[in-house]
């Protein structure tokens, strides 16, 4: 038995995430056939607080498809010391990877997100240094249960 997911109607999904944007967050999914809208909500430590939201596209009929997407993640970071400001960033996302349908409207994933910062606001009002422009990828494994 299958599971309802991504690719097979319409729906919704609650999960829970580990690592990617976050090292814990929460995220629903609302879905159409191949196509999502990914919202999530985690944080790093704690003192901060991270929102993602992604479109995503799935691929294939079996249990395990393939996904891609694109989207934005925003990190908000609150003050720790006196004279600091609370730390923004906006970063490109684009996850790839893998979703694996188990039975009873379970799914677990697996996705490399490819991230590259838009713009920033540092902690320190006098940090002035330019953003770095690399590719940062960072890993990520989810449970969605489908609603």
């Amino acid at each position: 038995l299958v599971a309802q997911g991504p690719t097979d109607g319409d729906g919704i999904r609650f999960g829970v995430s580990f690592g990617g944007v976050s090292t814990v967050a929460l995220s629903v999914e609302f879905f159409r056939d191949a196509r999502s809208l990914d919202i999530g909500v985690g944080t790093w430590s704690f003192r901060d607080l991270s929102l993602s939201t992604t479109v995503r596209q799935y691929f294939g009929a079996s249990a395990l498809k393939p996904v891609v997407g694109a989207g934005l993640w925003l990190a908000a970071a609150r003050p720790t010391g006196e004279g600091e400001r609370t730390g923004l960033a906006l970063v490109l996302r684009a996850p790839l990877g893998v979703d694996w349908a188990m039975a009873n409207d379970h799914s677990t994933g697996l996705i490399m997100n490819v991230n590259r910062g838009l713009w920033v606001k540092r902690s320190d009002p006098e940090d002035d240094l330019p953003m770095n422009q690399r590719l940062v990828p960072l890993p990520e494994l989810y449970y969605r249960f489908t609603h």
